[in-house]
């Protein structure tokens, strides 16, 4: 297992090399054996009943299938080779970079935004959306009005909410004296809910986070280390930011 945490194409001392599998010494004990089988047959074989050209053709495409599959094996391991250093390239250019992945947790980095998306399944006239604290307190509630179903982009600075490229009037209802102030950097949890068929649904939401490293499994798989969330696979990144 292998960990990158640098950009610029360095990978941090992972070296991954070409190489090209010399044939085992057990597989050239084998086609010498072959070889030597198939002469010694010929030479001591009854010259009133020789061998069928057949059975002598047969033999010798068993001997090339053999030599055909070592070849495949070694063109099979230098191409592992060539995909696991590509693999390698790729993931290092992500470290630094923000991706959206399936949460409702996300640090809000100073001067910085969060974003994210959500799915209404359905139209409707109550939705919101709730912001609470790592400690579980909520901080801020913000209702949205009517939303039409479909998929939402969401951005956030602290104060501010986005949707969809337009921005939310939550604090329209608040008293001046009582208006929010904007939170700090942190790490908040989001929590959407909306009423669909006379029911309140919380729905799924997909929130940035950055890359802090990159790991790299023996396998080549790659997990993401993203920070405050963890390690999530490579395959669960919804969008590349």
């Amino acid at each position: 297992m292998t960990d990158i945490s640098a950009t610029g194409g360095t990978l941090n001392g992972l070296s991954i090399r070409e190489k090209t599998q010399p044939a085992s010494a057990d597989n050239q004990l084998g086609q010498s054996a072959f070889l030597e089988l198939m002469i010694t047959q010929l030479e001591n074989q009854d010259p009133l009943s020789p061998q069928d050209n057949g059975d002598f053709i047969a033999q010798l495409a068993q001997f090339s299938s053999v030599e055909g599959i070592d070849r495949l094996n070694n063109s099979f391991d230098s191409f592992s080779a060539h995909f696991l250093s590509n693999q390698a390239l790729q993931a290092s250019s992500l470290v630094g970079r923000s991706v959206t992945v399936a949460s409702e947790t996300a640090i809000l980095e100073a001067h910085g935004i969060v974003s994210g998306s959500f799915a209404l399944p359905a139209s409707t006239t109550q939705m919101r959306v709730d912001v609470y604290s790592e400690a579980g307190e909520l901080l801020q509630t913000m209702p949205l009005g009517f939303q039409t179903a479909g998929e939402k982009l969401m951005r956030w600075d602290g104060l501010n909410l986005e949707i969809n490229g337009e921005i939310v009037d939550w604090t329209a209802a608040i008293a001046e004296a009582d208006l929010p102030a904007a939170l700090p950097p942190g790490k908040y949890r989001f929590e959407v809910n909306a009423a669909i068929d006379g029911e309140n649904t919380r729905l799924d939401t997909a929130l940035s986070a950055n890359v802090n490293s990159v790991t790299l499994a023996a396998d080549g798989g790659i997990s993401l280390n993203l920070a405050g969330l963890g390690t999530v696979s490579l395959d669960d990144v919804k969008q590349f930011n």
